[in-house]
């Protein structure tokens, strides 16, 4: 018989989600007549908006006909949406490096495009992430080997960038190890928070001085607001020479079950033997990725007309909204709290108490499902993650339950 793949037997049991889920399950079979509200797995819930709606009805049409039949098409991407996301989201932006089609590869989603970038750099190079962070991060690293098991604290192998309020959300870069492979995402998730010029300017430097490539998740850059945050690493001289940009429709326009995202790899960035990561890239996605449906590219082209723009603002701003009701309303408990200004998610602190056991409590008082921080990685002890993402009756129903919230 084969013997199990060791990698997987190294992972942490329960990944986060599904174990939020089955205490949620648990609690419904003692509890059957409570109405939960969910304010924690970061899945959008409104729906795909008219322009944007009408361009996957499109696409899906055109199949019916001769004319627009497709099979396979490019595992790159239809190169209009490749011109298009290049132009609307990186050549638009002030000071950013100016990208090129042929540099963007459209793929079936930020969180898919992270295990296959794991698969490009290999086992043998150190990983290091922000801690709290996304748990694909360090469960990818893990699962290719570059990580070896859980210790009780985190995980053996993986450098932790503790981000908390006492270095407001922005890790030692002193910290960072030579020749890694490092994972930072702005606006954060879990925390909401956001990274400035001037930070991720040293965090460029840092990653140039110490040999390594910088993975850059701007999942939710569609949320910032503030005109000075940078919405892209591509901001920041020097990033084309050090760093891969993952990204996805999913946040900004709902498309977190049509699956569709892309990655920057600059034509720049290479290797210490000088060999091209772009094209390494391109060898990957054209060996193990038959590429992103065609139905929801033209979703994407639609996303990126003018009227699909204005929709994809309407919706984050809703989202926004929501945010800022679910951080008064901690607020007013007098609950520290960071996000849910540029971001989607709310980082609250609960001092003294475990990140579960605070989870267990709101669920049990108030009917709501949340995120414990401790999942996001031993800095989120005593955190927990409350996403936006929801109902707008539905949010400020929970907001009115947590407000009577007492620990």
């Amino acid at each position: 018989m084969l013997v199990r793949n060791k990698n997987i037997g190294n992972l942490k049991a329960g990944y986060l989600f599904p174990e939020i889920a089955k205490r949620r399950r648990d609690f419904l079979a003692k509890h059957p007549e409570a109405k939960i509200i969910s304010l924690g797995i970061g899945n959008t819930t409104e729906p795909i908006t008219p322009h944007i709606d009408a361009g996957l009805v499109e696409g899906a049409r055109r199949l019916a006909t001769k004319e627009g039949y497709t099979g396979y098409g490019d595992e790159q991407g239809m190169t209009a949406l490749r011109e298009r996301i290049a132009q609307v989201f990186y050549n638009s932006l002030k000071g950013c490096r100016t990208i090129s089609a042929d540099e963007v590869f459209i793929s079936d989603g930020a969180k898919c495009d992270i295990g296959r970038l794991q698969l490009l750099f290999g086992s043998s190079v150190p990983v290091a992430v922000q801690d709290p962070s996304y748990p694909v991060y360090v469960d990818g690293s893990v699962l290719i080997g570059a990580a070896g098991p859980w210790n009780g604290t985190g995980y053996e192998g993986i450098s932790y960038l503790p981000c908390n309020a006492e270095n407001n959300y922005f890790p030692d870069l002193a910290k960072l190890p030579k020749n890694s492979l490092v994972y930072f995402c702005s606006p954060n998730n879990p925390t909401g928070a956001v990274a400035t010029k001037d930070q991720l300017t040293a965090l460029v430097k840092a990653v140039q001085e110490s040999g390594s490539i910088l993975i850059f998740d701007a999942a939710y850059a569609e949320y910032i607001r503030s005109p000075e945050l940078p919405k892209s690493i591509f901001q920041i001289p020097g990033a084309e020479t050090c760093a891969i940009e993952v990204n996805s429709f999913s946040k900004p326009i709902g498309f977190t079950g049509v699956r569709l995202g892309w990655t920057i790899v600059p034509k720049t960035l290479v290797y210490d033997g000088g060999e091209s990561v772009n094209a390494d890239w391109n060898r990957i996605c054209t060996t193990v990725f038959n590429g992103a449906s065609n139905i929801a590219q033209y979703g994407g082209l639609a996303a990126l007309d003018p009227e699909g723009l204005k929709e994809m603002q309407q919706l984050t701003d809703y989202y926004l909204e929501n945010a800022r009701l679910i951080r008064s309303t901690l607020q007013n408990l007098g609950i520290s709290c960071v996000g849910g200004d540029n971001a989607p998610y709310i980082w609250a602190q609960f001092p003294g108490r475990t990140s579960w056991d605070v989870f267990e409590k709101i669920l049990e008082t108030c009917w709501v499902v949340t995120t414990p921080g401790s999942g996001f990685g031993p800095a989120g002890e005593s955190f927990i993650r409350f996403s936006a993402f929801g109902h707008r009756e539905d949010i400020e129903e929970a907001c009115q339950r947590l407000s009577r919230l007492t620990l």
